[in-house]
């Protein structure tokens, strides 16, 4: 199997560093310091179980020196680059080619493949023009979850929590069990990241998406990781509210989500994190993943009928974050007083 990783930040670079080690044939597209560094060095990653001593030697290139086609490409972009390498994308896969779409929040292919009262909508927030929909055909596409936190240090160094949850999710967007999932699946697990194959995609993204529309915007305004925001009796209500909302939402949708927003919360109070992807994209001086994360929960919850207050309050706040991000050209990181 030829295999691209199209986006090399911390989930691309992992993911393109394991399956490098098990002796894939895989090409990994960066640019930048990203690039002179995988190119030079490779990718070290650090963690106390998928760690790993060295720097892993990657076979990297620019966009556009790719040499496809490729039978299956991970896009790990974040959910608002891909728009602008779509029609690239497109033309870089076989005729009988995947493409893996392992991003944060509700996908614009959501309500494809399924019979749904909303079948037919396209959702503004993530594919304001169709572009997307009419680009992708439905029956290259494989939607995935990714548990692993990750996070990109500097160029070439990604940082890893060990988790007994963690997982590359993966499904086809008509909930159909096929061999080209199965394959995927057993070729991530034998790479050291579980392939979970699994018949209902949707849930298990929106299953994600109740822990980042309500960690990631309220991390990156609050500058804190999910521990810090749970255990703040100031946010700690809000992000109980938030949750109840995401619940409501996704149960309008037809995806009832188990687990209570107070046990949720208290849990995430006791566990160890790191900063949310938004919030690394805040001290980053990088654009925000609000669209998919965040404002498209907002999106159907008007569709729907579902009253969002408390979300839409704090998606507010961190739009107009972004923004300023964009627009001011500017990084927000801490900064250590004497």
């Amino acid at each position: 199997m030829k295999i691209l990783v199209y986006g090399a930040g911390a989930i691309g670079g992992y993911l393109g560093a394991i399956l490098t080690a098990t002796g894939e044939d895989v090409t990994l597209v960066a640019r930048g310091a990203q690039y002179d560094a995988l190119s030079s060095r490779g990718i070290q990653l650090e963690g106390p179980r998928s760690g790993r001593p060295g720097p892993v030697r990657v076979r990297v290139c620019k966009p556009g020196e790719e040499k496809g086609p490729y039978d299956t490409i991970f896009v790990t972009l974040k959910s608002q680059q891909i728009a602008a390498a779509a029609q690239h994308l497109r033309g870089l896969v076989a005729k009988d080619g995947v493409f893996v779409f392992p991003q944060n929040g509700i996908p614009w292919w959501y309500f494809q493949g399924i019979e749904s009262k909303f079948k037919g909508v396209q959702l503004k927030t993530v594919d304001p023009d169709g572009m997307l929909s009419r680009t992708f055909e439905p029956r290259q596409i494989i939607g995935g979850v990714a548990l692993k936190p990750a996070d990109l240090v500097e160029p070439g160094r990604i940082r890893l929590v060990d988790s007994d949850t963690e997982a590359l999710v993966m499904g086809e967007i008509d909930n159909s069990g096929t061999p080209r999932l199965e394959a995927l699946g057993a070729m991530l697990t034998r790479a050291g990241w579980t392939g979970r194959v699994v018949n209902d995609i949707r849930k298990a993204k929106w299953s994600k998406v109740l822990s980042n529309a309500t960690w990631n915007p309220l991390g990156a305004i609050t500058q804190s990781t999910a521990k810090e925001v749970s255990s703040f009796a100031g946010t700690q209500p809000l992000a109980v509210a938030v949750m109840r909302e995401v619940i409501a939402v996704a149960a309008a949708v037809g995806t009832p989500l188990e687990g209570d927003p107070e046990t949720l919360v208290a849990t995430a109070a006791k566990r160890a994190s790191i900063p949310s992807s938004t919030l690394q994209d805040v001290r980053a001086g990088r654009p925000l993943e609000m669209d998919a994360i965040v404002n498209a929960v907002l999106e159907l919850g008007a569709l729907t009928g579902v009253a969002t207050p408390s979300l839409a309050v704090v998606a507010a706040c961190a739009n107009l974050l972004n923004r300023r991000i964009i627009d001011d050209r500017v990084a927000i990181r801490p900064v250590k007083l004497n």
